[in-house]
């Protein structure tokens, strides 16, 4: 397990690479996270770091969690995060960390809120065909038709596809390239999309899968090399 971090998400734009290839990009804002709490194993029987992320006014934070930044003596926070790690020696808390906890790394997980669409019907929730829309239907050709049996079993199974509230819910997407990261500024540029609308919240860390397939640069080296060794055998 690692650290992860958590950031916003500003937009879409296109990135140039050497090769003159348009990639499209999601650009996350990351935000510098600091160490609250340093959990050891004999303390709670796991070795684990605690983050807190975004700042928050005093008067939004109830009176118990007044007391726990006073008492950690630090800025208060709106996110408290908990991460499990193996060696919590190379921690301390008031550390802040932030983007370079990504240098080197080729891929990562996102995890993110959908876009809310409210209420939808079957056909743009579950992608339904729908009924014909012809002679002998009336008013129902959106419909999702039959939704279970007869007496028996006499009631609709949990899970059944049906009309109901869409979007507005956290999605991870796995083994997401990353394009550029800007330590500067703090931004990361994601190749593809994202879940979510602008300005949303997303989590981000290190990918928990190996991911064996090469990165846009790394192909497009590979290429080149094909290339070349081709032209030398001629």
């Amino acid at each position: 397990m690692s650290i992860g971090l958590i950031g916003t998400k500003i937009g879409m734009t296109r990135e140039f690479m050497e090769t003159g290839q348009s990639v499209p990009v999601t650009v996350i804002k990351v935000e510098k996270g600091r160490v609250l709490d340093v959990i050891s194993k004999d303390k709670r029987g796991y070795n684990a770091v605690k983050v807190g992320f975004f700042k928050i006014k005093n008067s939004k934070l109830t009176k118990q969690m007044k007391g726990y930044f006073t008492k950690k003596n630090t800025e208060p926070k709106k996110i408290l995060k908990e991460f499990r790690i193996e060696r919590i020696e190379e921690y301390k808390e008031g550390n802040e960390i932030g983007l370079e906890l990504l240098k080197g790394k080729k891929f990562i997980d996102v995890r993110s809120k959908t876009i809310g669409k409210g209420f939808a019907g079957v056909m743009k929730r579950w992608n339904f065909g729908g009924l014909r829309a012809s002679h002998g239907v009336s008013v129902s050709h959106r419909s999702h038709g039959s939704t279970g049996q007869r007496q028996d079993p006499g009631k609709v199974f949990k899970g059944k596809k049906m009309a109901g509230h869409m979007g507005d819910k956290l999605r991870t997407m796995l083994n997401l390239e990353i394009i550029k990261s800007d330590l500067e500024n703090n931004l990361l540029y994601i190749k593809g999309s994202i879940p979510g609308s602008k300005n949303s919240t997303v989590f981000l860390r290190e990918s928990v899968k190996n991911v064996s397939r090469k990165t846009i640069k790394e192909k497009y080296d590979a290429k080149m090399k094909a290339a070349a060794a081709k032209k030398g055998k001629k």
